[in-house]
């Protein structure tokens, strides 16, 4: 009796053993997944943000290179009358405010 109790015993050893093996494998093989997952994520991600930047630099310079300027070509802040353009433009608001109220006036 006490050599089956002994193989049963051993058995049952044995039986843990290779399971905490198996289990060791699976779980190294589901950490190093998960990292390659991780890696090709970050991956993609600076890829797609690399590609969303140069499509926006590419518009820009696209958009640079069509703008004209209107008027004379010399704007306000390249002659150094920055004041008098702030100074029209607060005027220009104020007229129209007031005929904006005029108008509301009328309507009512």
């Amino acid at each position: 009796m006490s050599n089956s109790l002994l193989q049963a015993f051993f058995v049952g050893r044995a039986v843990a053993d290779v399971l905490t093996e198996k289990f060791e494998l699976a779980l190294t093989d589901a950490m190093s997944e998960l990292g390659k997952f991780d890696a090709e994520a970050r991956e993609n991600l600076r890829a797609f943000t690399e590609e969303v930047i140069e499509r926006a630099n590419r518009a820009a310079e696209a958009a640079d290179a069509n703008y004209t300027p209107s008027g004379d070509g010399q704007s306000n802040t390249e002659s150094g009358d920055v004041q008098a353009t702030i100074d029209e433009l607060r005027a220009e608001i104020a007229t129209l405010r007031t005929e904006i109220q005029r108008y509301r006036s009328n309507t009512v």
